[in-house]
């Protein structure tokens, strides 16, 4: 299962997917970093990647709201001292919450303080609950705390809001807007061609990317090892369409951003950031280039009004 957390001292652990790092997830590992600011112990976030329902449920393919390096900004921005990143595998999906608890948390995570959602399971089968972990603590010697959750705040949630393009419902839930993020590449250029010159952002496979429609939101870019390093710490607020440009007969499925006002950038092989404020409206299909571009004025006023 690989190498255990480095350091010598124990540790006040929260562990889960963690996918979307959602408000949730924040109370769960605030508290961690509270106990452990208290104590003078290690603050762990213990997560899994792949997915586990990659592995459990093979071709389930659950949307990613975060991405692994996105997971680990927003887990260290919360203040975790350490983020140990468990390979899930369909050996560890089969053991018991028993041995679970042995060889993550006591051996591998040297838990003194472990601090789950109510809702937690973990185990073979997710056989083993709140009330085992607690059991099992006495066993391995750590404690267990308990956080309440949050009505309607879960992963499964956010991605069902997404699917019918309720981003501003997912930023509740998450605490901040959704975002995707990917690389800037060539695309159409229909966009310069009309006067809205768009960044078009090639997302990783599985991304959860809200429902097709015009959106107001952001661009920025993100810097990410070996590729091209610019415009970082600029965000911009942007019109973002997502979809497949039915008056142009539909082609694959793109996310396209225009940074209102700039004309001069240049994204191409760029990893950058989209997020969602806010849904303007579905995607239509346009009798002329003239209804489209009066639309795009429209909703790039809308845009401005949405994210001043």
């Amino acid at each position: 299962m690989g190498p255990s957390v480095q350091g010598s001292g124990r540790s006040v652990v929260a562990i889960g997917v963690y996918d979307g790092v959602h408000r949730g997830h924040q109370r769960v590992v605030e508290r961690v970093v509270a106990i452990a600011r208290e104590r003078g112990l290690r603050a762990v976030a213990v997560t899994f990647e792949p997915h586990p329902d990659e592995v459990v449920l093979p071709g389930s393919h659950p949307q990613r709201l975060t991405n692994p390096r996105r997971r680990r900004e927003l887990l260290v921005g919360l203040g975790v001292d350490e983020i140990d990143v468990v390979e899930f595998t369909l050996e560890l999906s089969r053991t018991s919450p028993a041995d679970f608890a042995q060889s993550v948390l006591a051996e591998r995570s040297r838990a003194a303080v472990v601090v789950v959602g109510e809702d937690f399971v973990f185990g073979h089968g997710a056989s083993g609950d709140v009330e085992t972990l607690r059991t099992l603590g006495d066993k391995y010697d750590f404690e267990v705390e308990v956080v309440p959750m949050l009505d309607a705040v879960s992963s499964t949630a956010i991605r069902d809001r997404l699917v019918t393009g309720d981003v501003e419902g997912a930023a509740a839930a998450l605490g901040r807007p959704h975002r995707v993020e990917g690389v800037v590449v060539r695309g159409y250029q229909r966009g310069r061609q009309l006067g809205f010159p768009t960044a078009n952002v090639e997302t990783p496979q599985h991304t959860a990317i809200p429902a097709d429609g015009v959106y107001a939101g952001w661009l920025e870019c993100v810097p990410v090892a070996n590729l091209p390093a610019l415009y970082l710490g600029e965000r911009w607020p942007a019109a973002i369409s997502v979809g497949t440009n039915p008056t142009f007969e539909g082609v694959p499925r793109t996310v396209e951003a225009y940074a209102l006002d700039r004309d001069d950038l240049e994204l191409y092989g760029v990893h950058v950031a989209v997020e969602f404020a806010a849904r303007l409206r579905g995607n239509t299909r346009f009798e002329s280039i003239e209804a489209l571009i009066e639309q795009i004025h429209a909703d790039v006023a809308a845009t401005r009004r949405l994210t001043s």
